[in-house]
């Protein structure tokens, strides 16, 4: 499911997490602030997105149930696939499609929530720097258009790109790792 775990600094105790029955990924973080979840070519499970997502509403849950929340962890973002992308295209792929519909899902059941998704694209470091930025603005939006058809609230979706700015793998910048899209809040 969930293929690679990258941390940085998170908040919070994941303890209640562990009680709720989450991933293995879950119980392995702790911190300060957020981190991010490389998806790989997996798809992340409902319950892991709607936890990462909003994870007050799931300390909420616990109390509803009966259980002590020991802390409010930190939200996810979550980095989906770099085969999504082939090389100066926007077009999603089907494996993407596949993981989108799960987020759809989360994000449609969750439209009352008051927060905002942030779609993020990226692009590798093959092209210049404002051709990187307008493809992976793009890819956001192709990410975001797909979200909306599928039911989610388009006015909670916020989409940026940044190009081959913040890249997955520094060392090899021309790495297909380096295409992707990046959900969270």
């Amino acid at each position: 499911m969930v293929k690679n775990i990258r941390t940085f600094a998170i908040t919070g105790v994941v303890a209640a997490l562990a009680l709720a029955g989450s991933t293995a990924a879950w119980a392995q973080a702790a911190g300060t602030e957020a981190r991010v979840v490389d998806v790989g070519s997996g798809v992340v499970d409902a319950e892991t997105i709607k936890e990462g997502l909003f994870p007050l509403e799931h300390c909420e849950e616990l109390r509803k149930n009966g259980f002590k929340c020991m802390g409010v962890k930190p939200t996810v973002t979550f980095s989906l696939p770099a085969v999504a992308f082939a090389f100066g295209s926007a077009v999603l792929p089907q494996s993407l499609m596949r993981q989108l519909d799960v987020f759809a899902e989360v994000l449609s059941a969750n439209r009352t929530l008051p927060y905002t998704i942030r779609i993020v694209g990226h692009a590798d470091a093959s092209g210049t720097e404002e051709g990187n930025r307008v493809l992976s603005q793009r890819r956001a939006e192709e990410v975001r258009r797909y979200l909306v058809s599928k039911g989610a609230d388009g006015g909670k979706l916020d989409v940026a790109g940044v190009g081959s700015k913040d890249l997955l793998k520094p060392d090899t910048p021309t790495s297909a790792d380096n295409r992707r899209v990046t959900l969270g809040r």
